[in-house]
């Protein structure tokens, strides 16, 4: 039995008829195409799922959708505005924390509800590690990562760059 499912997913209205055991997961992929949210352990382990459901960090492989009915997404597909990469976007590339990239969606948009949750507090590289540290990354060794983390919080926020 499908039943009717509305939420703004990277800005704009979607609805989409789902099964009510379809995760967001599920529906951002293989119903809207949005395959730059990864799939993996689908037990909310690795993090390579993170969106942001209203601006919050969320696990998509174990959330069901039909409660998202609503909501805003935002995926990685949907954070580069007017053609321009978001900072932490542009931050991955120029610090070389991007590797095999699978992880990396996931990272920044952890990233992103973290430092909007923390925007104007003092931040240091073990806060960084401790806010990425559910999602996986098997490629970097996260010295990067934290570096372009920090690179965006110090332009935004006025910390010392690492």
């Amino acid at each position: 039995m499908t039943q009717s499912l509305e939420l703004t997913v990277n800005g704009t209205p979607r609805r989409v008829e789902i099964e009510p055991h379809w995760t967001l997961l599920r529906v951002l992929r293989q119903e809207l195409g949005l395959t730059g949210t990864k799939e993996n352990c689908l037990e909310a382990e690795c993090g390579v799922c993170t969106v942001l459901l209203d601006g919050k960090a969320v696990n998509s492989c174990i959330l069901l959708a039909a409660p998202c009915g609503g909501a805003e997404v935002l995926t990685i597909e949907g954070l580069a505005s007017e053609g321009r990469l978001h900072p932490l976007q542009a931050a991955f590339i120029a610090t070389g924390a991007v590797q095999c990239g699978y992880c990396i969606p996931g990272m920044i948009l952890t990233a992103k509800s973290y430092l909007d949750e923390n925007r104007g507090r003092s931040l240091s590289a073990d806060d960084i590690r401790e806010a990425i540290s559910g999602t996986l990354c098997r490629c970097t060794g996260y010295q990067k990562i934290v570096a372009a983390i920090m690179a965006v919080a110090a332009a935004e926020g006025g910390l010392p760059q690492p």
